[in-house]
């Protein structure tokens, strides 16, 4: 446990003390988690790998004097979830970052069924649960935030990425539905929908990417934009692919992506 904060900073005023983070071990996550603990907020660090939250969890109380709380939970399970709402039922918590998350690449019919019914689980079941937990604790408090995440892949079909893209089409809609429901019960949502990062998501889910962000450029922009639109598109090439495949038809939209998965796939079977 690191040393209090001698006052709120303008994120812990707004949202309270406490922030739940899940995929904080890596990528996105960790750079949210390490950008609150900078804005003043203490951290409950989520994610499968112990060992790397309590490496963050340390780095942070260094750092920024925050407190942190390292809860191990394999999301893709509802035991996971459960665990992360009664790690923190004691925590005075108003934001929620999901960054939990991982992708597949390839042709559907030559994955496995049970690896992109899991991915599921993870990218849409648990984003729904968790959602909705501390979606009821923040709005009972009149006061909260849930940040999600889609992907430029969430506004159109992605060939060989077809199960990750749908799930990421369901966290926008999801996102866009939520923040219009809560924002009069006083609960701010923001969906971030990044493109390529440099994070161990190109690694798990295959794809040989070359042009990537790094993860440190979404968070800020991401927080920045919370409670003041409903989706950002953090970094300049989020903003790039955006546009461009904006003027497209989506059919047409479909067809780049094909393209572009393509190249980064091409060493994976056809």
């Amino acid at each position: 446990m690191g040393k209090e904060t001698a006052a709120p900073t303008d994120m812990a005023r707004r949202y309270g003390p406490w922030a739940v983070v899940t995929g904080a071990s890596d990528g996105i996550g960790r750079e949210h988690a390490k950008e609150l603990a900078r804005q003043g907020l203490h951290v409950v660090l989520v994610a499968r790998r112990g060992d790397r939250l309590e490496e963050l969890a340390s780095q942070i109380q260094a750092a920024f004097g925050m407190k942190t709380l390292v809860v191990v939970a394999d999301l893709g399970s509802p035991a996971g979830v459960d665990a992360v709402v009664e790690a923190t039922a004691a925590l005075e918590v108003g934001l929620l970052v999901q960054a939990a998350g991982y992708g597949s690449s390839g042709q559907f019919l030559n994955g496995q069924v049970d690896e992109e019914l899991a991915m599921i689980d993870v990218n849409c079941r648990a984003v729904v649960a968790l959602s909705h937990a501390f979606g009821r604790r923040f709005a009972a408090a009149g006061r909260g935030g849930i940040v999600l995440f889609s992907s430029i892949v969430a506004f159109q079909g992605v060939p060989r990425a077809a199960t990750y893209a749908a799930t990421k089409a369901f966290v926008q809609s999801f996102a866009e539905g939520l923040q219009v429901e809560l924002a009069p019960r006083g609960v701010d949502v923001l969906v971030s929908a990044p493109g390529p990062i440099r994070s161990g998501f190109a690694a798990r889910a295959d794809l040989q990417m070359g042009l990537a962000m790094d993860p440190d450029a979404v968070a800020g922009s991401t927080l920045a934009a919370l409670g003041r639109s409903t989706t950002v598109r953090p970094g300049w090439l989020s903003k790039l692919l955006g546009w461009s495949l904006a003027t497209l038809p989506r059919w047409g939209r479909v067809r780049v992506m094909a393209l572009i998965m393509g190249g980064m796939t091409k060493h994976l079977p056809a």
